[in-house]
């Protein structure tokens, strides 16, 4: 569970689908360990909602807000707090849901993830349980990836969509980089502070000043872990100074910049 850009990294078989995804906002890709190696992953905040549908014969170990739990797949929030996965001979199918396909996919708003790594079946139900065997019975990666696919779409088809005002605001936090200001955001969407606020964070799950500094933190962080000096990377991204940085890394990922800087990302 590394990068996407890649259809292969060492030790891992990596699949992207062939056709595209029917839904916008989805993200997906089949892995499969190769070294035996393990898995061992520091789970770091990033603008989506990360999906991970294990079709292994073990569980995902998880080391989080929630204790200890053996989780077959789970779900990982948008800022799911210090969290750690092991597991051995993995393979699964993983996904990366922006909010707006979250808020639909899921079956709950993005705040019910309560800030964690949480177990898919808590979330889709029997639905969770008939998936993965149908995977595991599929013969070939793609048709697995459109299997997935096909499901996502079912579930779409019957969800509620987000708020217009609320995924302009997104979109619009996005593209700056979370380079905004929330007044600003408010009078775009003609609502008031305490309207965009209240809405905004019942579907997005978080409030539109710490999706910003999400979407900030989420671009020093692949620049620091892309070996960027950190003075370089906190004026690129908008901080005031280095020491701006130094807090909103810590707040996020719960070191410096420097120890941050000498670890991967989660499936980034």
């Amino acid at each position: 569970m590394r990068s996407y850009e890649a259809e292969s990294e060492p030790g891992w078989d990596v699949v992207l689908p062939r056709d595209g995804l029917s839904l916008d906002g989805v993200r997906m890709a089949g892995f499969r360990e190769r070294a035996a190696a393990g898995l061992d992953l520091r789970v770091l905040p990033q603008p989506a909602v990360v999906v991970v549908i294990g079709l292994g014969e073990s569980p995902f170990s998880v080391a989080g807000a929630r204790g200890h739990e053996e989780l077959p797949s789970f779900a990982a929030a948008l800022t799911p707090g210090p969290a750690r996965i092991r597991a051995e001979g993995v393979e699964c199918v993983e996904m990366r849901l922006s909010p707006r396909a979250a808020y639909a996919l899921l079956g709950v708003s993005p705040r019910e993830l309560d800030g964690s790594v949480t177990g898919l079946e808590g979330l889709w139900g029997r639905d969770e349980r008939q998936l993965p065997e149908r995977l595991t019975d599929a013969p070939a990666w793609q048709e697995r990836l459109t299997l997935v696919d096909e499901f996502l779409a079912g579930r779409a088809a019957r969800a509620p969509a987000m708020a217009p005002e609320v995924a302009a605001a997104w979109d619009t936090i996005v593209a700056r980089r979370g380079r905004v200001r929330i007044g600003d955001l408010a009078a775009a969407c003609g609502w008031s502070r305490k309207r965009l606020w209240s809405r905004f964070s019942a579907q997005i799950g978080l409030t539109p000043k710490r999706a910003a500094m999400l979407v900030r933190f989420d671009h020093a962080a692949r620049a620091l872990t892309a070996g960027e000096n950190a003075a370089d990377v906190a004026l690129a991204c908008g901080y005031v100074d280095q020491p701006h940085l130094h807090r909103d890394v810590l707040t996020f990922a719960g070191c410096t910049p420097t120890a941050l800087a000498g670890r991967a990302t989660s499936a980034g």
